[in-house]
């Protein structure tokens, strides 16, 4: 029988590529919130993660559910080297960067410490700025609003898709054919439409099974 943990996750090279007009490497960043928990979506779902949302975002998705995160300058800047201790106080060495856009910062000097403190680093992008920092893991989730840049596509472990309406899985397709091929192919309802879209969800997966389910596990189980 193949398990999930027979399967060895995909696996890709971070190049350096140079961020533009983003923060300095080594200054602090704008974080709206940290937190220890579970991952609640996609291939690493429901392993311990520590989790840091930096602040700003313009990207501007109608149904986002963390907007208070868009506006950077409402968030206080913290160190580098503050971040990466408030995590190492928990026994969880996964570390999730998500945002807001978190590229839109440069995530190397960040990325470079959590994984010398023993971190394996992911990041959750929209791919709509430059790719920066030393990632273990990948997810691309693609908006309409903005479109991913065409040089980090192929560099996804993991594309997650939100479906909100029909229209949406032509979209999955059109970034899909763009990614690796052992990338792993999510689908993802939003959740104010999870009930409408989720039987589309799994129908669409029965006829195309190269894609997964992807569940907000966490909004279930009552953690952030």
């Amino acid at each position: 029988m193949v398990t999930e943990s027979s399967i060895p996750p995909p696996q890709h090279p971070s190049p350096a590529i140079a961020p533009q007009d983003v923060t300095p490497s080594s200054g602090p960043l704008p974080v709206m919130e940290r937190f220890y928990t579970l991952q609640g979506e996609g291939f690493h779902q429901g392993k311990a993660a520590y989790f840091i949302r930096l602040g700003g975002c313009d990207v501007g998705c109608s149904w986002c559910d963390v907007k208070d995160s868009w506006d950077a300058g409402k968030h206080p800047h913290q160190s580098i080297p503050e971040l990466v201790a408030a995590a190492s106080a928990h026994p969880g060495r996964l570390a999730v960067i998500t945002g807001g856009e978190p590229l839109m910062h440069d995530c190397t000097a960040l990325t470079q410490s959590l994984r010398q403190a023993g971190f394996a680093t992911h990041i959750e992008t929209s791919g709509a700025w430059p790719l920066s920092g030393e990632w273990d893991w990948i997810c691309l989730s693609p908006k309409k609003f903005k479109a991913p840049l065409p040089a980090i596509t192929p560099l996804a472990n993991e594309l997650k898709v939100i479906i909100f309406n029909k229209t949406d899985f032509d979209w999955a397709e059109q970034w899909a054919a763009q990614t690796a091929p052992d990338c792993l192919l999510f689908l993802q309802p939003e959740w104010s439409k999870s009930a409408a879209v989720t039987p589309l969800i799994i129908d669409y997966i029965k006829d195309h099974p190269q894609w997964r389910f992807s569940l907000q596990l966490h909004k279930y189980i009552h953690v952030p």
